[in-house]
C-alpha cells in the first residue's frame, strides 16, 4: 500500500518543509490542500508555485492528491463559503477554485482532485441544491475531462452528500462520467454510515480513486489519532486491497499541525503494522536520514 499525508495537517510548516519531513519519514505522497499558507491557487505568480512544487515533488518521489478543503480560501469570514449548492451566482466562485485546482492538478500529475457538495444554505431547498450541484459537477467534469484529470467526489458528515449512497445517486444523476470517482474517508464510514467500515470499502470500491484515513467514533465527526478511536484497521485495510485500489491513502489530521512531525511518524508507524501484507518503505533517501524499519 502508498501511504500519503494531508498538507492540512501540517499548516505550521512551509509546504516546503512539509514535504521534506514526510519524504524524510518514508511517505509515497501527499494529499496537497490548496490554501493561502500552502499553493495559493489565487497567488499572482501561482504558475511559478506550481512549477516549483511539482520540481520538489519530482525530487523527492512524492506522489500528490489535490484536496480542495481550505476553510477561508474563497472568503475570509465564512468557512468554506460558498458551496456548489448556493444559487448560480455566488456557485460560480467555488467552481472557478475547482476548475483552477484541476488545472493545477494536472500540472502537479494529481493522482486525483477532491471535492465535496457543501451545506444545504437557509435559502436553498433541496431540490434546488441537487439541481446547484449537478450544474456545478458539470462544469467542473469539463475542465477534468479536458485536461484528462480524475475527481475525487467524497461524502462528507453533514452534507447534502454525506453516505456513499449519496454519492451513488449523485454519480447516476451525472450520467455515471468515467472521470468522477469518489474520494472515501475511512473515518467518516465509522461517524456516519450503517456498515461495518470493511463493508463500506467494499461498496464504494468500485468507485474509489482516492482514499482519506484516520480513526473516529460512531456518531461523532472528529478526526482523531489511530487507535483514538473506535476502527479495527486491519480488516479495513484488508478489505482496501481487494477492491485492487492502488492510489494513495493519505493520513488526515487538519487539527493536529502543532506535532505535525511526531504525528506523521508514528501514523505511519501504525499504518504499516495494520497493513496486510508486510509493507517496508517503498523509497529512500539515505542522506536525508529516511527512517527505516
Amino acid at each position: 500500500m502508498r501511504f500519503g499525508y494531508g498538507t492540512n495537517g501540517f499548516t505550521n510548516h512551509r509546504l516546503d518543509e512539509a514535504l521534506d519531513v514526510l519524504a524524510d519519514l518514508g511517505y509515497d505522497g501527499v494529499a496537497l490542500t490548496l490554501d493561502s499558507g500552502h499553493l495559493d491557487p489565487y497567488a499572482p505568480g501561482i504558475a511559478r508555485d506550481v512549477g516549483h512544487v511539482a520540481k520538489r515533488l519530482g525530487e523527492l518521489g512524492l506522489a500528490v492528491v489535490i484536496e480542495t478543503g481550505g476553510r477561508y480560501v474563497l472568503d475570509p469570514y465564512r468557512k468554506h463559503h460558498p458551496t456548489l449548492l448556493h444559487p448560480p451566482e455566488a456557485a460560480a466562485r467555488r467552481i472557478d477554485l475547482l476548475r483552477r485546482a484541476v488545472r493545477i492538478g494536472a500540472d502537479l500529475g494529481a493522482e486525483a482532485v477532491s471535492f465535496w457538495s457543501g451545506v444545504i444554505p437557509p435559502e436553498v431547498d433541496e431540490g434546488q441544491a441537487w439541481d446547484n450541484l449537478l450544474s456545478g459537477v458539470a462544469a467542473v467534469l469539463e475542465e477534468a475531462e479536458e485536461r484528462q484529470v480524475t475527481l475525487g467526489f467524497e461524502p462528507e458528515p453533514g452534507m447534502l452528500v454525506d453516505t456513499i449512497a449519496a454519492f451513488e445517486r449523485l454519480h447516476a444523476l451525472a450520467g455515471a462520467p468515467p472521470r468522477l470517482g469518489m474520494t472515501l474517508d475511512i473515518g467518516h464510514c465509522r461517524a456516519v454510515e450503517p456498515e461495518p467500515v470493511p463493508d463500506c470499502v467494499r461498496r464504494a470500491g468500485p468507485h474509489l480513486v482516492n482514499i482519506q484515513i484516520e480513526d473516529m467514533r460512531r456518531g461523532v465527526h472528529e478526526h482523531l489519532e489511530f487507535g483514538e478511536g473506535e476502527i479495527d484497521f486491519p480488516p479495513v485495510l484488508a478489505a482496501l486491497e481487494l477492491t485492487g485500489y492502488r492510489g494513495l491513502v493519505s493520513v488526515e489530521l487538519p487539527r493536529h499541525s502543532h506535532a505535525a512531525p511526531m504525528i506523521a511518524e508514528r501514523s505511519l508507524r501504525f499504518l504499516r503494522e495494520a497493513a496486510p501484507t508486510p509493507s517496508i518503505p517503498s523509497r529512500a533517501h539515505p542522506t536525508r536520514g529516511v527512517r527505516q524499519r
